[in-house]
């Protein structure tokens, strides 16, 4: 893959500044890009609090991708529920559309993040001492503080913890969130708050998410063939019984992502993988 990018960059990379400069030219109509002087950085003010709930977004979209992964949770099955709780939740909840759609959840619910919200969540926080790490500085006292911290006798202090009288700092712990498992779901710990994600995948999730690896197989056939992206197709899907039940219940959104104008699907052997077991074999054609 490495090399792949490489190559192109290699290619691609002569020609930016050719066509920077088209596009310029064909948005201001100005003689030259290079004529015109740098922009002051006074035209562009920071805006803190987009920056603050961009990084919050980030953050809280990567602990929800490892919590998927630990799962076992493809990214293309939809999932029913993300809560992200965080400081500035109601700045952060004008958002919730793009986090859905960056995590394929189907609601995203923003809460304030505090001990209380956490609680009714049914959410405790762990802390494990990292032995190897605190050994040095304590000595055989560490063992004392691993016995305090199982026992629950510790607080978050500043950038730190407090253990008993003793303060570990980073690197030394983990403070983690522990999350009822009987109701299916998961936690993680941001860096200023925590996000908690519905794992419990029901038959209408599952066929749906059938239906987002088909359109993924598909749009590689397509690129396979040749086609531009703008070239409408006939498809034809052949796939097991249960595999078929899913796909004909998203017909319409696999035809609309694919630009199938014409789709058939029908009962048949596959060979491309399809959710948790289907297979699904494809014909296309250029229409």
């Amino acid at each position: 893959l490495y090399t792949v990018l490489e190559a192109t960059l290699r290619v691609v990379a002569p020609l930016l500044p050719i066509v920077g400069e088209e596009m310029w030219r064909g948005l201001t109509g100005g003689r030259s890009v290079h004529l015109e002087f740098w922009p002051e950085a006074e035209e562009f003010p920071i805006d803190s609090d987009l920056v603050r709930d961009m990084d919050a977004i980030r953050e809280a979209a990567s602990v929800a991708l490892s919590l998927r992964k630990a799962a076992g949770l493809r990214v293309r099955l939809p999932l029913s529920e993300l809560t992200i709780a965080v400081d500035a939740a109601d700045s952060l909840a004008r958002y919730s559309d793009l986090i859905a759609d960056e995590l394929n959840v189907k609601k995203i619910s923003v809460v304030r993040a505090t001990d209380e919200v956490a609680k009714q969540f049914g959410l405790t926080k762990t802390l494990t001492v990292n032995a190897r790490a605190l050994g040095p500085r304590l000595g055989k006292a560490v063992q004392d503080v691993i016995q305090q911290a199982k026992a629950g006798k510790w607080e978050l202090s500043g950038q730190g913890v407090m253990v008993g009288t003793t303060e570990l700092f980073e690197g030394e712990y983990e403070v983690a969130l522990q999350a009822n498992s009987s109701d299916g779901t998961a936690a993680g710990v941001t860096s200023n708050g925590f996000v908690l994600l519905n794992l419990v995948v029901t038959e209408e999730l599952e066929q749906e998410g059938i239906a987002r690896d088909s359109i993924r197989h598909v749009q590689q056939a397509r690129k396979d063939a040749g086609l531009d992206v703008s070239d409408r197709i006939s498809l034809t899907i052949s796939s097991d019984p249960a595999t078929l039940l899913a796909l004909t219940k998203h017909s319409d959104l696999i035809g609309q992502e694919t630009l199938a104008t014409q789709l058939q699907l029908i009962e048949g052997a596959g060979s491309l993988p399809v959710g948790e077991s289907g297979q699904i074999t494809i014909e296309l054609s250029k229409q």
